[in-house]
């Protein structure tokens, strides 16, 4: 029989559907032909295959070899599929037993020795045959990724004749060793180092427990950078899912993941230069952007008016939907994008608003702040002041509201509980419906509280928002049922662009 079929995975956005590679050897004139919508890279792997098979000391078929992809609408792109290729040559060609072929998929480009090289995308892949119960084969280089997917059959190797010995019942593959884990426990920044600033200590933790956005606009120095980087310091570490997806981003990306800390939630800071690619993500074939690899985590823009504004009404949907849908021509990739964004801004270019030393007029303070659009601040939950801190606060000893992030983080955790046992979610991605559940208001407060959104002339979606800070400042302060009046006031004050 002269038709063989093994399995591998394509990579789509960070799913990884999967491939059957069939392979047909029949008379004619000696050729290789692959079909099934292949990239450049996988038309070329006819002449990598070839080569490692003839390397290995195998023998390569002088006949017709036609290599089908199946599903032959899925666009396939990139060296995954030269293993499975061989293999399935190999087989059609009876110098390799079929029967363990059926039951495993395979991942891995072939170097011209024979050699397995990594590939991207492994992690999305172990998931996806997990769940069919599918044993997997990839190449050493991608052991340590493959050891975070648990329950899950892994065999590693290091060339081809490996594989086709282990085929043979030569001898047995190795499994990857497991990694350990820290727990999420930070190591970071410590929340300790920022002297005063005890508004903006206490928006941080608002925003560590609900899951908010949070802008904070003050001078130059006064710390700003330092509040938004020990924001994941307080942060829940993540739950086994979470940072499995999380991961599975990095992996797509091609980027590495730190496997002594994997369970940590991401902290990225771009660049103002940076395009909207780089921000969303893109390219010919889509890969993801800052945001999708914030998934879980905390996306910080350092100057935010220097952005583009084009680059900064990108995040709009993404804000709102938690992932990010990239079309192209040929093919659509949708990548996950929850993250918390923390930005932060001056008060007028030269940064020194109210100060003798500012000259800026009002038309020059105008144009920078409308850099920003009215509807990106819309999605802002709390903007906070950060003014000067006086030296002599610099120079003292730290103080008892000069919390570590321990201390912090032991109650974001408590109020984050109650939050996830009320509706399974943080309170910034709580339904308009749950909110009518779970921000009730008595007849007084929601009185008040309407006049108050009348005066500022608020909209619908921050009525929402404000509703779910005041929210989140009430599991802070025990979680009472009904929200109070100094709840909604509050979480009001923290609008005030």
């Amino acid at each position: 029989m002269s038709l063989a079929v093994t399995l591998s995975r394509a990579q789509e956005g960070i799913s990884a559907p999967q491939v059957m590679v069939e392979v047909h050897l029949s008379g004619g004139l000696p050729s290789t032909n692959i079909v099934g919508l292949p990239e450049a890279a996988v038309r070329e792997a006819r002449d990598r295959v070839r080569v490692a098979i003839q390397n290995t000391a195998f023998e390569y078929p002088n006949r017709r070899v036609t290599v089908n992809l199946a599903p032959a609408e899925l666009p396939k792109d990139g060296g995954r599929f030269d293993l499975a290729i061989a293999l399935g040559i190999l087989a059609a060609s009876g110098q390799v037993p079929r029967d363990k072929l059926d039951d495993c998929e395979f991942l891995g480009e072939l170097a011209l020795t024979g050699a397995l090289r990594s590939v991207s995308g492994v992690l999305p892949a172990l998931l996806r045959a997990r769940a069919r119960g599918r044993r997997v084969l990839v190449p050493r280089e991608n052991a340590a990724e493959a050891a975070l997917v648990p329950d899950v059959d892994v065999r590693v190797a290091d060339t081809l004749a490996e594989v086709c010995g282990w085929l043979r019942g030569a001898h047995e593959l190795s499994t990857p060793v497991g990694v350990p884990s820290d727990g999420g426990a930070n190591e970071g920044p410590d929340l300790a180092d920022v002297r005063g600033q005890l508004q903006a200590r206490r928006a941080l933790e608002i925003t560590a427990v609900g899951g908010h956005h949070l802008l904070l606009i003050g001078p130059p120095g006064t710390g700003k950078t330092m509040l938004a980087e020990r924001l994941p310091g307080i942060l829940p570490p993540l739950s086994e899912s979470e940072a499995l997806e999380t991961c599975a981003v990095l992996s797509v990306s091609g980027q590495p993941t730190d496997l002594a800390h994997w369970r940590r939630r991401p902290f990225r800071a771009p660049h103002h230069t940076a395009s909207a690619v780089a921000l969303v993500g893109g390219g010919s074939y889509p890969r993801p952007g800052e945001i999708s690899l914030a998934h879980n985590g905390v996306l910080f823009l350092d100057e935010l008016p220097e952005f583009s504004r084009h680059v900064l009404e990108v995040l709009r949907e993404p804000m709102e939907s938690g992932h990010i849908m990239i079309s192209r021509a040929a093919r659509q990739s949708m990548f996950p994008a929850q993250f918390q964004l923390v930005a932060s801004m001056n008060p007028c270019p030269c940064g020194y608003a109210g100060d003798p030393r500012c000259h800026c007029t009002p038309d020059q303070v105008q144009r920078y702040r409308s850099r920003i659009s009215g509807p990106l601040l819309d999605r802002i939950d709390l903007c906070v002041q950060v003014p000067p801190v006086p030296l002599a606060e610099l120079g003292a000893a730290r103080g008892e509201r000069d919390e570590d992030s321990a201390t912090v983080r032991t109650r974001v955790l408590k109020a984050r509980r109650q939050s996830l046992m009320r509706a399974g979610r943080p309170n910034a991605e709580i339904s308009a419906r749950e909110l009518e559940r779970d921000c009730a208001l008595g007849p007084a407060e929601r009185r008040w509280f309407e006049n108050a959104l009348e005066r500022l002339g608020l909209s619908a979606r921050a009525y929402h928002r404000v509703l779910r800070v005041a929210r989140t400042i009430a599991d802070l302060d025990g979680g009472t049922a009904l929200l109070e009046r100094e709840h909604l006031a509050e979480a009001l004050q923290y609008r005030r662009f």
